[in-house]
């Protein structure tokens, strides 16, 4: 799906440490949570400097009957649901804003009535484990697939585009919704 990406990395150079405006960056940091590393001598601050990075996207699977299913890539649209969407680990795991958010749009998209205000199960199932109704929700990637593409037991898909066209939970969200339930259990996903 994503066979390459590129980064742009804007640096603003200007550090003391360095002696007639000439820098070395020995760059080895992340973008988006990819790793690149790159080497570059510049005399110009604010440098731009890219790099080609060769990705593949995680493949989604419905918890449902195990297909594959696709989302449209543009909707990984910030740092975190692009990092999720190569890697499967959700970033806002512990994260004090994005647990909060997700609380907020947790209780918006009406999940407290099956499974109760902290996900600890109530008409529907507990979702903070260890014991899951779908084993794969024990990672975030497969509890993400289990809330975007809905379930045999009755939850219908939530993913953005799935009830209706121009509705739904988008990645973000959902990695945020995802770090809430996470915040009410012991098992943070990214395991």
């Amino acid at each position: 799906m994503f066979n390459k990406i590129l980064f742009v990395l804007i640096f603003c150079l200007g550090t003391s440490s360095c002696s007639d405006n000439t820098q070395t960056n020995n760059v080895s940091e992340k973008v988006d949570d990819v790793a690149i590393i790159k080497s570059e001598t510049t005399t110009e601050p604010n440098k731009i400097v890219s790099a080609e990075i060769n990705s593949e996207a995680i493949t989604f699977v419905k918890t449902t009957d195990s297909s594959p299913f696709t989302i449209d890539p543009n909707l990984f649209d910030s740092a975190a649901a692009k990092h999720f969407l190569m890697t499967g680990e959700n970033s806002y795991i512990g994260d004090a804003e994005a647990i909060k958010y997700g609380k907020k749009r947790y209780n918006l998209w009406s999940c407290t009535q099956c499974h109760g205000p902290t996900a600890k199960g109530q008409v529907g199932p507990g979702l903070t484990g260890p014991d899951f109704r779908y084993p794969k929700d024990a990672t975030n990637k497969g509890m993400f697939e289990t809330i975007w593409a809905g379930t045999n037991g009755g939850m219908g898909a939530k993913g953005f585009g799935l009830m209706v066209p121009d509705d739904g939970i988008t990645p973000d969200e959902l990695l945020k919704i995802i770090a809430f339930i996470r915040s009410n259990g012991t098992i943070t996903g990214n395991q």
